[in-house]
């Protein structure tokens, strides 16, 4: 991806070495921007709109490096959810249709174009649930979603990780490798970010979808090898949630293998959607 940014997975984005002393704050275009969308590289003129959905206590930000290399093509929206950074006051939400009803109504007054959305882990639940209510309830077609490092919807595993204590949730984080272990150490930061990250684990791991709910979005699913989380069968599954279509993309690591294969998956992310646009 382009720039020098380092995002952690969590809740921030590292600049390189001497910006900002190593901490990347990025601006938020506050005018078009309410409390669940963050907009860090405008791009009017884009012919299509990406909404990007972080995973289980993730942050907006994660996203900051694909909304610069998408841009001018590509209006990225990323989103904030409660419980984080700005809106760190504000309780966590436990409940996955709770955030997708959320977050289907601040997406409305964005969809006057084509309108694709990637989700990472939970993101891509959200993302599911989020395209099934702009088609049932809205008449609104989302053109794909993109689907990482997540096994699909009603593919259940018995799963805990939200009744633990706080140290069994930060050894699930450093199982994941998706967090800065500079976070990991700092018990400040830890505390102040736990309950928003027991509360999306709750939120996922008490998630149930019946087999036959689908949508007409075709989905892109993008999978690590080695990903503790989704098998290559639990990968394949979304096939049966989508009357769109389905294509798989394989990549080497492990849960948060799209940290490492930035410039891959963006080529894959980068060519649907310029497909899409297209086909208007």
């Amino acid at each position: 991806m382009r720039g020098r940014l380092k995002c952690s997975g969590l809740m921030n984005c590292r600049a390189a070495p001497g910006q900002e002393h190593g901490v990347f704050r990025p601006l938020i275009d506050n005018q078009n921007a309410d409390a669940w969308i963050r907009r860090y590289q405008a791009a009017d003129d884009a012919a299509i709109r990406l909404v990007c959905l972080p995973h289980a206590g993730g942050s907006a930000s994660f996203y900051f490096p694909m909304a610069q290399a998408l841009a001018p093509a590509v209006d990225v929206l990323s989103v904030q959810y409660p419980g984080r950074q700005d809106r760190r006051h504000e309780p966590g939400i436990t409940d996955i249709g709770v955030y997708a009803d959320a977050l289907t109504s601040a997406l409305l007054p964005w969809v006057d174009r084509p309108l694709a959305l990637f989700g990472h882990s939970m993101g891509a639940v959200l993302a599911f649930e989020v395209t099934r209510r702009l088609e049932r309830d809205h008449g609104i077609d989302p053109v794909r979603i993109f689907a990482s490092g997540r096994r699909s919807p009603s593919s259940h595993r018995p799963e805990t990780v939200h009744l633990r204590d706080d140290d069994g949730i930060v050894a699930e984080m450093r199982e994941l490798s998706g967090t800065d272990a500079a976070i990991l150490g700092d018990e400040d930061i830890l505390r102040m970010v736990l309950p928003a990250i027991r509360s999306d684990y709750t939120a996922i791991e008490n998630y149930r979808a019946a087999p036959e709910h689908t949508v007409n979005a075709p989905v892109t699913v993008l999978t690590g090898e080695s990903d503790p989380r989704t098998s290559r069968v639990e990968a394949e599954s979304w096939e049966g949630h989508t009357l769109g279509g389905l294509d798989l993309h394989s990549f080497p690591g492990g849960h948060f293998f799209l940290t490492k294969q930035q410039a891959q998956v963006l080529k894959i992310v980068s060519e649907e959607l310029a497909a899409a646009a297209r086909k208007g």
